[in-house]
């Protein structure tokens, strides 16, 4: 196959023709709109991406890494923590003691579940309540989640009801434990089902409530590669005493999002594909108005080989072209609603004032790899086509 004749006609063809205008129209219609669906692909994934990491974020704070959790009651205790904490100095631990409650104030209720904690240990592992916790609640004193604090309009230092699960006996009936607790300020997740319904306090207030003299319901452990460390941390437990990863808590959150994620993909994925159907009726347009040039060049001895590279070539300038402008339009995007404050979300919905945008490498190369197959897919046609023209019949007609 000739290069150079190739390489000839292919630039011949994608000049201007007043003759034929609407044949550039078409191909120019083709390149905007590759570069279109590409670039508008590349910024929804990463807009995609970033709320995932966000809420991915929230979720790991609250739900912890990894729960050490007990499968009987009282297989939790401070020879266990000392144990782990011995075994383990790279990962951290924060016992905990937690109950179902119900908050009160005046005649309104919320439900939610009150968490005991150590808070020396909880602060270097729980990122929210480090960033809003000003003092450590003492004794009988929480810090409750921001939707809660606005649902019962509380001020600082404000004493609440909390009624806890646990009954006791009183007389001859059995009533429900309750303590006013004072609220000495509130945390924000970032989510609302946590700061609606989490509340922390002292591990001595909760011991105290619900009678527990020892032991724990749990302890949560901070560590970089949950994944991997829970098989670690399996291994080092004795009977009756299990572990659970964050991931494993929420899978059919994450399940959900990668499905939408999946869907968003394939839609956005389909402009790309209306698009190239412009590269094919353009290529067609063009073997329907170059017939006799291309019988003629058949005639002259080009081969059925070099006339389907000729338009395979035409459709992959015209889609290559779209793909590397819709790529550089697309990371353009990214970086300026990444450093500039374009795009403002309400705080309280999403949990950052930010639009969270991160694109990974592999959406990056799946979108590239996605619309080189079309482009690809699209050209083939036309090329095949042109190799069809009954060169006698054309030249003698025509």
């Amino acid at each position: 196959m000739d290069e150079k004749f190739v390489s000839f006609v292919v630039k011949r063809y994608l000049r201007f023709d007043k003759e034929q205008p609407f044949i550039f129209l078409s191909a120019l219609l083709a390149y905007l709109g590759i570069t279109v669906g590409v670039m508008v692909l590349i910024v929804a994934m990463g807009i995609m991406n970033g709320f995932d990491r966000e809420f991915e974020k929230k979720l790991f704070t609250m739900n912890y890494p990894l729960t050490i959790y007990p499968k009987f009651l009282g297989t939790i205790d401070e020879k266990l923590l000392h144990h782990l904490e011995h075994q383990f100095p790279d990962m951290l631990f924060s016992p905990y003691i937690s109950s179902q409650v119900i908050y009160k104030k005046g005649e309104h209720l919320e439900g939610g579940v009150i968490f005991g904690v150590d808070f020396e240990r909880e602060l270097r592992i729980n990122e929210v309540l480090r960033k809003y916790l000003k003092r450590e609640p003492k004794k009988y004193e929480a810090i409750v989640g921001k939707e809660l604090w606005d649902t019962f309009f509380l001020t600082p230092n404000e004493k609440i009801f909390f009624i806890f699960a646990k009954s006791e006996p009183s007389g001859f009936s059995i009533t429900p434990i309750f303590k006013r607790f004072k609220v000495i300020g509130y945390f924000r997740s970032g989510l609302i089902a946590y700061d609606k319904a989490y509340t922390y306090t002292t591990l001595y207030a909760l011991r105290k409530i619900l009678h527990i003299p020892k032991g724990y319901s749990g302890i949560h452990i901070y560590t970089p590669q949950p994944q991997k460390d829970i098989l670690r941390i399996r291994d080092s437990l004795p009977q009756g005493v299990g572990v659970v990863g964050w991931w494993q808590q929420n899978g059919n959150f994450f399940a959900a999002l990668k499905m939408e994620k999946r869907a968003l993909f394939i839609v956005l994925m389909l402009i790309i594909l209306i698009a190239s159907l412009n590269i094919v009726s353009s290529l067609l347009m063009t073997v329907m108005n170059r017939r006799k040039e291309i019988a003629l060049l058949l005639s002259l001895g080009a081969t059925p080989k070099e006339i389907k590279a000729i338009f395979f070539r035409l459709g992959g300038i015209i889609g290559g072209f779209g793909i590397l402008s819709g790529v550089i339009l697309g990371l353009v995007g990214i970086f300026v609603l990444k450093n500039f404050d374009i795009v403002h979300l309400p705080a309280d919905v999403y949990g950052t004032s930010h639009l969270p945008i991160q694109l990974s490498m592999i959406d990056l190369f799946s979108i590239i790899a996605g619309a080189v197959v079309i482009i690809i897919l699209s050209s083939i046609y036309p090329a095949k086509k042109a190799t069809q023209i009954n060169v006698v019949e054309v030249l003698r007609n025509e």
